[in-house]
Protein backbone atom coordinates (compact mmCIF):
# COMPACT_ATOMS: atom_id res chain seq x y z
CA UNK A 1 0.00 0.00 0.00
CA UNK A 2 1.54 3.00 -1.00
CA UNK A 3 2.44 5.69 1.59
CA UNK A 4 0.85 9.30 1.74
CA UNK A 5 3.83 11.44 1.19
CA UNK A 6 1.80 14.76 1.32
CA UNK A 7 1.82 16.99 4.10
CA UNK A 8 -1.78 16.88 5.66
CA UNK A 9 -3.69 19.77 5.42
CA UNK A 10 -4.41 22.73 8.28
CA UNK A 11 -7.55 22.63 9.50
CA UNK A 12 -9.94 25.31 7.62
CA UNK A 13 -10.43 28.15 10.15
CA UNK A 14 -13.86 28.67 10.94
CA UNK A 15 -15.07 32.20 10.97
CA UNK A 16 -16.89 33.48 13.96
CA UNK A 17 -20.05 35.08 14.16
CA UNK A 18 -19.91 38.80 12.90
CA UNK A 19 -20.24 41.28 15.80
CA UNK A 20 -22.09 44.22 15.37
CA UNK A 21 -24.49 46.56 17.87
CA UNK A 22 -23.38 49.27 20.02
CA UNK A 23 -19.92 47.68 21.38
CA UNK A 24 -18.84 47.35 17.74
CA UNK A 25 -19.93 50.79 16.42
CA UNK A 26 -18.54 52.52 19.77
CA UNK A 27 -14.72 50.73 19.00
CA UNK A 28 -15.06 52.27 15.50
CA UNK A 29 -15.97 55.77 16.92
CA UNK A 30 -12.82 55.68 19.39
CA UNK A 31 -10.53 54.24 16.90
CA UNK A 32 -11.95 57.38 14.54
CA UNK A 33 -11.56 60.09 17.38
CA UNK A 34 -7.63 58.76 18.52
CA UNK A 35 -6.95 59.15 14.64
CA UNK A 36 -8.23 62.58 14.75
CA UNK A 37 -6.69 63.75 17.94
CA UNK A 38 -3.31 63.13 16.53
CA UNK A 39 -1.70 65.96 14.78
CA UNK A 40 -0.48 66.06 10.92
CA UNK A 41 2.63 64.62 10.99
CA UNK A 42 5.03 67.35 10.60
CA UNK A 43 3.09 70.07 11.72
CA UNK A 44 5.51 72.17 13.84
CA UNK A 45 4.09 73.20 17.53
CA UNK A 46 3.63 76.60 18.92
CA UNK A 47 2.15 79.76 17.11
CA UNK A 48 3.93 81.85 14.52
CA UNK A 49 6.66 84.31 15.41
CA UNK A 50 4.05 87.21 14.23
CA UNK A 51 1.53 86.46 16.50
CA UNK A 52 3.81 86.02 19.54
CA UNK A 53 5.02 89.25 18.66
CA UNK A 54 1.93 90.71 18.94
CA UNK A 55 0.66 89.28 21.41
CA UNK A 56 4.08 89.87 23.67
CA UNK A 57 3.18 94.05 22.85
CA UNK A 58 6.06 94.12 20.66
CA UNK A 59 4.19 95.45 17.24
CA UNK A 60 1.32 94.42 15.45
CA UNK A 61 1.48 91.27 13.09
CA UNK A 62 1.96 93.25 10.50
CA UNK A 63 4.84 95.25 11.84
CA UNK A 64 6.25 92.30 13.39
CA UNK A 65 6.42 90.81 9.79
CA UNK A 66 8.19 94.00 8.59
CA UNK A 67 10.83 93.69 11.12
CA UNK A 68 11.69 89.81 10.23
CA UNK A 69 12.27 90.90 6.71
CA UNK A 70 14.52 93.31 8.04
CA UNK A 71 16.37 90.99 10.21
CA UNK A 72 15.70 92.60 13.30
CA UNK A 73 14.55 89.45 14.84
CA UNK A 74 16.41 86.29 16.01
CA UNK A 75 15.04 83.35 17.18
CA UNK A 76 17.22 81.13 20.14
CA UNK A 77 20.79 82.74 18.49
CA UNK A 78 19.67 82.96 15.21
CA UNK A 79 18.44 85.57 12.54
CA UNK A 80 15.15 84.86 10.61
CA UNK A 81 14.13 86.70 7.74
CA UNK A 82 10.79 84.61 7.32
CA UNK A 83 7.33 85.36 9.37
CA UNK A 84 6.63 81.60 8.51
CA UNK A 85 8.04 80.02 11.79
CA UNK A 86 6.35 78.76 14.81
CA UNK A 87 8.00 79.33 18.06
CA UNK A 88 6.72 77.90 21.58
CA UNK A 89 7.43 79.24 25.02
CA UNK A 90 10.59 77.45 25.31
CA UNK A 91 12.48 79.62 22.18
CA UNK A 92 14.43 82.41 22.87
CA UNK A 93 13.23 85.59 21.21
CA UNK A 94 14.94 88.84 20.12
CA UNK A 95 13.83 92.18 18.59
CA UNK A 96 16.65 94.52 18.25
CA UNK A 97 18.56 93.41 21.15
CA UNK A 98 15.96 93.32 23.75
CA UNK A 99 14.71 89.64 24.85
CA UNK A 100 10.85 89.23 24.39
CA UNK A 101 9.01 88.21 27.31
CA UNK A 102 6.13 86.50 28.13
CA UNK A 103 2.93 87.69 26.37
CA UNK A 104 0.66 90.06 28.70
CA UNK A 105 -2.76 89.84 30.40
CA UNK A 106 -5.47 90.45 27.60
CA UNK A 107 -6.83 94.14 28.84
CA UNK A 108 -9.60 96.82 27.23
CA UNK A 109 -9.85 100.42 27.80
CA UNK A 110 -12.70 102.28 27.28
CA UNK A 111 -11.14 106.02 25.07
CA UNK A 112 -13.24 109.31 24.19
CA UNK A 113 -11.81 109.61 20.96
CA UNK A 114 -12.26 113.87 20.33
CA UNK A 115 -13.16 114.51 16.99
CA UNK A 116 -10.59 115.31 14.43
CA UNK A 117 -8.33 112.68 14.95
CA UNK A 118 -7.62 109.54 12.43
CA UNK A 119 -7.68 105.98 14.07
CA UNK A 120 -4.60 104.73 12.63
CA UNK A 121 -1.01 104.40 13.53
CA UNK A 122 0.13 106.77 11.14
CA UNK A 123 -1.20 108.63 8.30
CA UNK A 124 0.05 109.84 4.83
CA UNK A 125 -1.11 112.98 4.97
CA UNK A 126 0.65 113.92 8.10
CA UNK A 127 -2.80 114.28 10.12
CA UNK A 128 -2.74 113.77 14.13
CA UNK A 129 -3.87 110.27 15.14
CA UNK A 130 -5.19 108.67 18.05
CA UNK A 131 -2.22 107.11 18.91
CA UNK A 132 -0.15 110.51 19.46
CA UNK A 133 -2.73 111.68 21.97
CA UNK A 134 -3.16 108.57 24.34
CA UNK A 135 -1.42 109.33 27.88
CA UNK A 136 2.01 108.13 28.26
CA UNK A 137 1.43 105.37 30.79
CA UNK A 138 -0.37 102.96 28.20
CA UNK A 139 1.52 100.28 26.95
CA UNK A 140 1.13 99.48 23.10
CA UNK A 141 -2.43 98.95 22.31
CA UNK A 142 -4.41 99.00 18.83
CA UNK A 143 -7.82 100.13 17.95
CA UNK A 144 -11.25 97.67 17.94
CA UNK A 145 -12.75 99.11 14.94
CA UNK A 146 -12.76 102.62 13.77
CA UNK A 147 -13.93 105.87 13.56
CA UNK A 148 -13.76 108.27 11.07
CA UNK A 149 -12.12 111.91 11.16
CA UNK A 150 -15.05 113.71 11.93
CA UNK A 151 -16.73 111.63 14.51
CA UNK A 152 -16.26 111.27 18.03
CA UNK A 153 -17.19 108.97 21.39
CA UNK A 154 -16.56 105.58 22.26
CA UNK A 155 -13.51 103.80 21.12
CA UNK A 156 -12.20 100.49 22.40
CA UNK A 157 -8.10 100.10 22.36
CA UNK A 158 -6.47 96.49 23.61
CA UNK A 159 -3.38 94.82 23.89
CA UNK A 160 -4.30 91.63 22.90
CA UNK A 161 -4.97 90.85 19.04
CA UNK A 162 -6.53 87.97 19.38
CA UNK A 163 -9.23 90.33 21.56
CA UNK A 164 -9.64 93.09 18.97
CA UNK A 165 -10.05 90.27 16.26
CA UNK A 166 -13.13 88.69 18.83
CA UNK A 167 -14.85 91.97 19.58
CA UNK A 168 -14.83 93.34 15.38
CA UNK A 169 -16.83 89.68 14.62
CA UNK A 170 -20.07 90.16 13.03
CA UNK A 171 -20.69 87.35 14.77
CA UNK A 172 -20.17 88.65 17.96
CA UNK A 173 -23.56 90.86 17.59
CA UNK A 174 -23.52 93.28 19.99
CA UNK A 175 -25.02 96.49 19.35
CA UNK A 176 -23.18 99.85 18.66
CA UNK A 177 -25.44 103.04 19.81
CA UNK A 178 -25.00 106.38 18.11
CA UNK A 179 -26.18 109.98 18.72
CA UNK A 180 -26.38 111.42 15.41
CA UNK A 181 -27.66 115.02 14.92
CA UNK A 182 -28.56 115.39 11.18
CA UNK A 183 -29.34 118.77 9.28
CA UNK A 184 -33.52 118.76 8.82
CA UNK A 185 -36.66 117.75 10.52
CA UNK A 186 -37.42 114.12 9.13
CA UNK A 187 -40.65 112.31 10.50
CA UNK A 188 -40.98 108.66 11.02
CA UNK A 189 -41.89 107.84 7.40
CA UNK A 190 -38.79 109.13 6.27
CA UNK A 191 -36.55 106.42 8.62
CA UNK A 192 -38.21 103.66 7.63
CA UNK A 193 -35.85 102.78 4.63
CA UNK A 194 -33.09 102.08 7.14
CA UNK A 195 -35.47 100.32 9.62
CA UNK A 196 -35.93 97.90 6.71
CA UNK A 197 -32.22 97.55 5.45
CA UNK A 198 -31.02 99.96 2.28
CA UNK A 199 -28.45 99.24 -0.94
CA UNK A 200 -26.39 102.55 -0.97
CA UNK A 201 -24.30 102.31 -4.51
CA UNK A 202 -24.62 98.78 -4.86
CA UNK A 203 -24.01 97.83 -1.09
CA UNK A 204 -26.80 96.81 0.85
CA UNK A 205 -26.75 97.66 4.77
CA UNK A 206 -28.42 95.48 7.36
CA UNK A 207 -31.53 97.23 9.21
CA UNK A 208 -31.14 99.85 11.81
CA UNK A 209 -32.80 101.02 14.84
CA UNK A 210 -33.57 104.56 14.55
CA UNK A 211 -35.42 106.73 16.71
CA UNK A 212 -36.10 110.35 16.82
CA UNK A 213 -35.06 111.79 20.12
CA UNK A 214 -36.00 115.58 19.73
CA UNK A 215 -36.04 118.43 17.31
CA UNK A 216 -33.53 121.27 17.38
CA UNK A 217 -34.86 124.15 15.41
CA UNK A 218 -32.91 123.67 11.66
CA UNK A 219 -31.63 119.82 13.01
CA UNK A 220 -32.54 116.18 14.70
CA UNK A 221 -31.18 114.55 17.15
CA UNK A 222 -31.84 110.73 16.36
CA UNK A 223 -30.54 107.37 18.20
CA UNK A 224 -29.21 104.75 15.51
CA UNK A 225 -28.17 101.07 16.62
CA UNK A 226 -26.48 98.72 14.23
CA UNK A 227 -24.93 95.59 14.50
CA UNK A 228 -21.93 95.98 11.56
CA UNK A 229 -19.51 98.68 10.94
CA UNK A 230 -18.92 99.78 7.35
CA UNK A 231 -16.96 102.31 6.19
CA UNK A 232 -19.09 105.39 7.20
CA UNK A 233 -21.97 103.20 7.03
CA UNK A 234 -24.72 105.88 9.01
CA UNK A 235 -23.10 109.00 7.11
CA UNK A 236 -23.73 106.69 3.40
CA UNK A 237 -27.65 106.02 4.94
CA UNK A 238 -28.56 109.03 5.81
CA UNK A 239 -27.36 110.86 2.90
CA UNK A 240 -29.27 108.21 0.89
CA UNK A 241 -32.25 109.62 2.20
CA UNK A 242 -31.71 113.48 1.78
CA UNK A 243 -30.57 114.11 5.40
CA UNK A 244 -26.94 115.30 6.08
CA UNK A 245 -25.05 114.12 9.08
CA UNK A 246 -23.37 117.41 11.00
CA UNK A 247 -22.48 115.33 14.29
CA UNK A 248 -21.92 111.86 15.00
CA UNK A 249 -20.69 110.33 18.58
CA UNK A 250 -21.05 106.41 19.43
CA UNK A 251 -22.12 106.26 23.00
CA UNK A 252 -22.07 102.44 23.43
CA UNK A 253 -19.98 98.75 21.85
CA UNK A 254 -22.18 96.27 22.95
CA UNK A 255 -22.28 96.21 26.79
CA UNK A 256 -19.35 98.99 27.23
CA UNK A 257 -20.66 102.71 27.14
CA UNK A 258 -19.40 106.12 27.36
CA UNK A 259 -20.95 107.34 30.19
CA UNK A 260 -19.49 110.42 31.33
CA UNK A 261 -15.85 110.16 29.87
CA UNK A 262 -14.55 113.11 28.42
CA UNK A 263 -13.37 113.79 25.10
CA UNK A 264 -9.21 112.10 25.49
CA UNK A 265 -10.08 110.61 28.43
CA UNK A 266 -9.23 106.76 29.03
CA UNK A 267 -10.62 104.21 31.24
CA UNK A 268 -9.77 100.58 31.83
CA UNK A 269 -11.87 97.63 32.10
CA UNK A 270 -12.00 96.27 35.00
CA UNK A 271 -11.01 92.73 35.60
CA UNK A 272 -14.38 91.51 37.03
CA UNK A 273 -16.18 92.91 34.05
CA UNK A 274 -13.97 91.51 31.12
CA UNK A 275 -14.36 88.18 32.55
CA UNK A 276 -18.34 88.69 32.53
CA UNK A 277 -18.37 89.65 29.48
CA UNK A 278 -15.68 88.38 27.35
CA UNK A 279 -14.43 85.26 29.85
CA UNK A 280 -11.14 87.05 29.71
CA UNK A 281 -9.10 87.20 32.87
CA UNK A 282 -8.71 89.69 35.38
CA UNK A 283 -6.51 93.02 34.27
CA UNK A 284 -3.27 93.60 35.93
CA UNK A 285 -4.31 95.68 38.60
CA UNK A 286 -8.37 95.85 39.02
CA UNK A 287 -7.84 98.43 41.97
CA UNK A 288 -5.84 100.54 39.56
CA UNK A 289 -7.12 104.84 39.57
CA UNK A 290 -9.54 104.03 37.05
CA UNK A 291 -9.47 107.61 34.27
CA UNK A 292 -6.38 109.13 32.62
CA UNK A 293 -5.98 111.80 30.40
CA UNK A 294 -3.63 112.41 27.75
CA UNK A 295 -2.67 116.59 27.79
CA UNK A 296 -3.37 118.09 25.35
CA UNK A 297 -3.60 122.24 24.45
CA UNK A 298 -7.06 123.83 23.12
CA UNK A 299 -5.24 124.11 19.64
CA UNK A 300 -5.50 120.99 17.16
CA UNK A 301 -1.54 121.46 16.75
CA UNK A 302 -0.74 119.58 20.06
CA UNK A 303 2.05 119.35 22.10
CA UNK A 304 1.99 115.99 21.96
CA UNK A 305 3.92 115.75 19.05
CA UNK A 306 6.81 117.06 21.02
CA UNK A 307 5.69 114.91 23.65
CA UNK A 308 5.75 111.43 21.78
CA UNK A 309 9.23 112.33 20.86
CA UNK A 310 10.49 110.77 24.09
CA UNK A 311 8.45 107.83 23.46
CA UNK A 312 10.20 107.01 20.55
CA UNK A 313 7.81 108.21 18.33
CA UNK A 314 9.76 109.63 14.89
CA UNK A 315 9.38 113.75 14.62
CA UNK A 316 8.60 115.25 10.98
CA UNK A 317 11.33 117.05 9.02
CA UNK A 318 12.61 119.82 10.76
CA UNK A 319 10.55 118.99 14.44
CA UNK A 320 13.13 118.14 15.88
CA UNK A 321 15.33 121.17 15.22
CA UNK A 322 12.48 123.46 16.30
CA UNK A 323 12.37 121.95 19.90
CA UNK A 324 15.85 122.31 20.31
CA UNK A 325 15.51 125.64 19.23
CA UNK A 326 12.75 126.54 21.81
CA UNK A 327 14.54 124.88 24.85
CA UNK A 328 17.65 126.94 24.05
CA UNK A 329 15.42 129.82 24.10
CA UNK A 330 14.21 128.77 27.66
CA UNK A 331 17.32 128.12 28.77
CA UNK A 332 18.80 131.06 28.17
CA UNK A 333 16.06 134.14 28.52
CA UNK A 334 17.16 136.74 31.52
CA UNK A 335 15.16 136.70 34.63
CA UNK A 336 11.49 138.42 34.27
CA UNK A 337 10.89 141.70 36.35
CA UNK A 338 7.47 142.25 36.79
CA UNK A 339 6.95 146.59 36.41
CA UNK A 340 7.39 148.68 38.81
CA UNK A 341 6.80 147.08 42.17
CA UNK A 342 9.33 144.37 41.28
CA UNK A 343 11.75 147.34 40.49
CA UNK A 344 10.84 148.60 43.92
CA UNK A 345 11.09 145.34 45.84
CA UNK A 346 14.70 144.83 44.08
CA UNK A 347 15.83 148.43 45.37
CA UNK A 348 14.46 147.58 49.04
CA UNK A 349 16.81 144.58 49.18
CA UNK A 350 19.63 146.81 48.73
CA UNK A 351 19.29 149.36 51.23
CA UNK A 352 18.05 149.60 54.22
CA UNK A 353 14.15 150.88 54.50
CA UNK A 354 13.23 153.85 57.08
CA UNK A 355 9.95 155.13 58.38
CA UNK A 356 9.88 158.81 58.84
CA UNK A 357 11.32 161.09 61.47
CA UNK A 358 10.88 159.16 64.61
CA UNK A 359 13.08 156.12 62.37
CA UNK A 360 15.87 158.67 61.44
CA UNK A 361 15.36 159.55 65.25
CA UNK A 362 16.59 156.18 66.20
CA UNK A 363 19.22 155.83 63.94
CA UNK A 364 20.87 159.34 64.85
CA UNK A 365 20.88 157.91 68.66
CA UNK A 366 22.31 154.61 67.71
CA UNK A 367 25.43 156.64 66.33
CA UNK A 368 25.97 159.04 69.14
CA UNK A 369 28.02 157.65 72.42
CA UNK A 370 25.11 157.41 74.99
CA UNK A 371 25.72 159.95 77.96
CA UNK A 372 26.24 158.25 81.63
CA UNK A 373 23.21 158.89 83.90
CA UNK A 374 23.54 161.84 86.70
CA UNK A 375 23.87 160.56 90.21
CA UNK A 376 20.70 161.35 92.15
CA UNK A 377 20.79 161.70 95.87
CA UNK A 378 18.39 160.35 97.50
CA UNK A 379 16.89 162.32 100.25
CA UNK A 380 16.50 160.76 103.48
CA UNK A 381 12.55 161.68 105.44
CA UNK A 382 12.96 163.56 107.87
CA UNK A 383 16.45 163.80 108.13
CA UNK A 384 18.38 167.40 107.11
CA UNK A 385 19.36 167.83 103.64
CA UNK A 386 22.74 169.65 104.78
CA UNK A 387 23.80 172.78 104.32
CA UNK A 388 22.78 174.35 100.91
CA UNK A 389 25.31 175.88 98.76
CA UNK A 390 26.31 179.51 99.20
CA UNK A 391 24.25 182.47 96.77
CA UNK A 392 21.49 180.30 97.15
CA UNK A 393 18.02 181.59 97.09
CA UNK A 394 17.63 183.76 100.09
CA UNK A 395 14.65 182.86 102.38
CA UNK A 396 11.55 184.33 102.56
CA UNK A 397 11.06 187.79 105.29
CA UNK A 398 15.15 188.10 105.57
Amino acid sequence: MAENTNPPKSAPKIAGPKVEGPRAEGKAVERKSAVAAKPAAGTPEGDRIAKVLSRAGVASRREAERMIELGEVSVNGKVITSPALNVTSKDKIVVRGVVVGEPEQARLWLYYKPEGLVTSESDEKGRETVFDNLPAELPRVMSVGRLDLNSEGLLLLTNDGALKRRLELPSTGWLRKYRVRVNGNPVDPDLEPLRKGIVVEGERFQPMIVVIDRIQGANAWLTVGLREGKNREIRRAMAAINLTVNRLIRVSYGPFRLNDLQPGEVEEVKGKVLRDQLGQGATVDEDAPKRTRAPRPASRTTTGKAEGASSGRRLKSGEGLKQLSEAWGEATKPPRSFGTAAKKAEGSAEKPRTFGTAAKKAEGAALRPAKPPAKRATPTRGAPSGPKPAGGRPKRGA
